[in-house]
């Protein structure tokens, strides 16, 4: 909302027609009290409670009428003896909330109003008493990333505010607010003075390294002037009001030697004269440069909050799976930004990180239940590293950031500030057996609400509705009764149904953000019907991502961050969006930033290529080469649909060949590389954070050393991008299970377990056979174009040995490959063009002048002959020799 010196803004707030609410209780023997009208639906009274009488303890209900025809709850509500207790109650959904006192004739015959905001971080500034019911405040804002907003409070808690939705005002402005506790009427008039704050510049893509070209434009925007001028040069100078002045122009950044290769330099003057420089520089790698595309990378991905702990401040325990002195949330991004250099040495050049938005659930480290798509969670940033400086930190080294984004669903909780989903606060859940107050959970000492939050708050929705919002800050202990609306019963309340905190009605969810079809069952995970309307978990609710408000809400959010400078998107849980509706996000994050690339987890555990190409008990609809394509004759794969996908097929036969030392299989897995619009893009892995190379593809891989080596030489060197889970380089947690197993588990007993011992130690991991492995791997691929980005031919494979062509661009970068397994093999390759190959991993130079190559290959390692190529490339180690 823009408003101006002279905008007067009035909200007019309705109330409820007059209706006559009265108290009944054990304080007037049952007599019939009028509750006093606070507005909005909202009636009160103060009742010193005694020790109840003879029918039991102290209680009352609220009676409409003073018939007894309409009463509220439906059981008695019980309060504490010889206690002076405020009451209120709200008419619009029939809820009661209550507040202990000191005495109630001590009521203070003053009224409070207090301003709560962005500006004073949501805490109490009281407002001045103008006389004739108005209240006024003069607040100024500071700048909250264009999200400054405000509500006035009664008595500052929380218990009757005004209005329902947050006011949205300006940033770096300053007003005078008004408010009429009678009519309940809010102005705000911004407030003359003097402008000193300058219009301010951001460049998109952002400043740093790049692999290849670039297109930049620049963005000014200014807290008064809504057309400030901004100056620029491109050669270095510094820019003046004589300078060019921008007017969309877009700016190429391309390889022109060592250093930077464009420099941009701005000034900026707004309408009060205020002025600003600022300089954004690029550099465009000349090993990397050429086609604008992410084949030419390799990538490394981490788990956040599991990898490395650079900031302890913002550790946190999840409420389930608590393991003392290894909090969930441990990692972050300021200790990512100190391990970038052991990513570099390893040879990555992408970093792909978990789920950075803010999550909510009983065990949300990694990032999956999303609650807000439009904040980094704070469990994860510090004051002097947040997501946006490690973006910047990665880009100075000449690496990229994939972002991996969730769509398909939301936490349990709903999306804060857009909708809520019906559950009791989690403060009030009491198990069976035990007693508030006394739960023994860790760091949740007493109750199950947020422990770092004051008030044990862990869902701060602000549509969350009256009754269940005026406990976001108050009763941190979670003892004051609270009656659940559904079901009429109070709580605390010891095994109270389980569901009511936790649980989902699908069949009551907002059909504006959400599907109403139930949950997964039996056969559904092969229904395309079911697989994308149903809810796959209790803690992952289905959004309706057809809907215009969800594809708003989440395109609007995608924009920020690549804005910040994120390259590449993985996708996670695509099968279970429609492909037309999905490749309609693809198609806006694409637009707003060209040349984004973007690949899906479409997950299938077999080959999994569909019923109508003949080869599986799914559609075609369903399956990974589905998403890749635009056509809709699934037996006639056509189109290119821009979205690429993880190489879950070839990923699937790894527990019957590499495991065991054997390539027998991957030569029928690469036969159905036609069903891709193109196989060189798709990104392949050995394992991740979900499934691993075994039988049950539940287990981080624990077999021989060598097997793990001839599956790195294989996808280093077939079509594909190449990534690597974090730890993979030194068998990290071999063999335990990838996720949670039993009821017992923590976090530290699976794959997911912390990574920052090894990272402290960097000498002994940095030595293991397989680290060294990897690096030499991505110093090979780096060199020879055809290993990043050439097509796949003349694929001959025999169980222990394999061989086929990298082509690219016509021979403008030509690779002739061998694999060995445990024993070396003799390779010979007939077709290839005639000249001067030289083996990247032995040096050894053969001249072909038949039109056939033939080599031999240690066990375990690879040849890879490179048409006038650059020879040996790093040095020799345990597999590569």
């Amino acid at each position: 909302m823009t408003l101006r010196s002279s905008l007067l803004l009035t909200l007019l707030v309705s109330q409820l027609a007059s209706a006559d609410w009265y108290f009944r209780g054990t304080p007037n023997q049952w007599a019939a009290t009028a509750l006093d009208d606070r507005g909005q639906g909202v009636y009160a009274t103060c009742q010193t409670f005694a020790q109840g009488d003879g029918q039991g303890s102290p209680r009352f209900k609220i009676d409409r009428f003073a018939n007894w025809a309409e009463n509220y709850p439906s059981a008695d509500y019980e309060v504490s003896a010889n206690s002076s207790v405020e009451i209120r109650f709200n008419a619009l959904n029939q809820t009661i909330d209550t507040v202990t006192v000191a005495n109630c004739d001590d009521e203070s015959t003053q009224d409070s109003w207090y301003f709560r905001g962005t500006a004073n971080g949501w805490s109490t500034t009281a407002m001045l008493d103008a006389g004739q019911n108005n209240y006024e405040v003069r607040v100024s804002f500071a700048g909250e990333a264009n999200n400054a907003r405000f509500k006035i409070d009664h008595r500052g808690d929380w218990i009757e505010n005004y209005p329902n939705a947050d006011i949205v005002v300006a940033d770096f402005t300053t007003y005078d607010i008004r408010f009429n506790s009678v009519t309940k009427t809010i102005s705000v008039a911004e407030v003359g003075g003097d402008d000193s704050i300058p219009a301010q510049v951001s460049a998109l893509p952002s400043p740093g390294t790049y692999s290849n070209s670039q297109r930049i434009r620049l963005q000014v925007s200014d807290n008064k002037d809504a057309q400030p001028s901004l100056y620029f040069t491109l050669d270095g100078s510094q820019a003046t009001q004589d300078s060019a002045l921008y007017v969309e122009q877009i700016f190429s950044a391309h390889d022109i030697g060592s250093g930077d290769d464009l420099t941009i330099r701005t000034l900026t003057v707004d309408a009060s004269g205020n002025e600003a420089e600022q300089r954004f520089a690029y550099q465009i790698d000349p090993i990397q440069t050429g086609t604008i595309d992410f084949r030419s990378e390799t990538i490394y991905f981490v788990m956040t909050a599991r990898f490395y702990d650079g900031d302890a401040s913002n550790n946190y325990y999840n409420r389930d799976r608590i393991e003392p002195n290894d909090p969930q949330w441990r990692g972050d991004f300021k200790g990512l930004i100190a391990q970038l250099d052991y990513i570099k040495d390893l040879g990555f050049t992408a970093i792909w990180v978990t789920p950075p938005v803010v999550n909510r659930s009983g065990l949300d480290y990694h990032g999956y239940h999303a609650y807000d798509w439009t904040q980094v969670d704070p469990r994860l940033e510090s004051s002097d590293a947040t997501y946006q400086d490690f973006i910047n930190a990665a880009h100075a080294l000449g690496m990229k950031v994939v972002q991996d984004v969730v769509i398909n669903h939301s936490s349990q909780y709903g999306i804060r500030d857009q909708v809520w989903i019906d559950h009791l606060p989690i403060k009030y859940y009491v198990p069976a057996g035990a007693e508030q107050g006394l739960v023994d959970n860790g760091a949740y000492q007493g109750n199950l609400g947020d422990y770092q939050s004051t008030f044990r708050d862990d869902n701060d929705n602000s549509v969350a509705p009256f009754w269940f919002s005026s406990r976001h800050s108050s009763d941190a202990e979670g003892v004051l009764p609270l009656v659940d609306p559904l079901t009429g019963v109070t709580v605390p309340k010891a095994g109270y149904n389980p569901g009511r905190f936790f649980g989902i009605d699908a069949a009551t969810l907002d059909p504006d953000w959400y599907h109403q079809d139930g949950f997964m069952a039996g056969g559904d995970w092969e229904n395309p019907a079911s697989l994308q309307t149903k809810h796959m978990a209790g803690d992952t609710i289905d959004l309706a991502t057809g809907n215009q408000n969800v594809k708003d809400y989440i395109n609007g959010a995608m924009h920020k961050y690549l804005a910040m400078g994120v390259d590449a998107i993985r996708l996670d849980t695509t099968k279970h969006i429609e492909r037309n509706e999905l490749l309609t996000y693809i198609e806006d994050w694409q637009t707003f930033k060209p040349g984004t690339f973007v690949f899906g987890e479409v997950l299938v555990k077999g080959l999994g290529f569909g019923t109508e190409i003949g080869n599986d008990n799914g559609p075609a609809a369903i399956r990974p080469w589905w998403y890749t394509r635009t056509g809709n004759d699934p037996a006639n794969p056509s189109g290119d649909s821009n979205l690429s996908v993880l190489d879950f097929p070839l990923f699937s036969t790894f527990r019957d060949n590499v495991t065991h030392g054997s390539l027998g299989g991957i030569g029928g897995a690469l036969s159905m590389d036609w069903t891709y619009a193109d196989p060189t893009e798709l990104v392949t892995f050995f394992q991740n954070h979900d499934v691993g190379p075994d039988n049950d593809f539940k287990f981080r891989f624990g077999g021989a050393e060598a097997n793990a080596a001839l599956a790195y030489n294989l996808l280093w060197t077939i079509r594909g991008i190449p990534s690597l889970y974090y730890g993979e380089e030194i068998m990290f947690k071999a063999g335990f299970p990838h996720d949670i197993q039993s009821n017992d588990d923590t976090v530290a007993d699976t794959g997911r377990a912390y990574y920052g011992d090894h990272l402290d130690d960097r000498a002994a991991t940095q030595s293991h056979p397989l680290y060294q492995h990897i690096k030499r791997l991505n110093q090979i691929r780096h060199a020879v174009p055809a290993l990043q980005m050439g097509v796949m031919d003349k694929v001959n494979e025999w169980g222990s040995g394999m061989s086929f062509v990298r082509d690219y661009n016509n021979q403008e970068s030509y690779a002739v490959v061998g694999l060995a397994t445990g024993n070396g093999q003799s390779i010979s390759v007939s077709g290839v063009p005639n000249g001067t190959y030289r083996d990247a991993v032995t040096g050894n130079t053969i001249n072909v002048g038949n039109g056939t190559l033939a080599f031999n290959v240690q066990s375990n390692s690879i040849g890879a002959y490179v048409l006038d190529g650059p020879g040996k490339v790093g040095e020799h180690g345990r597999y590569l020799r």
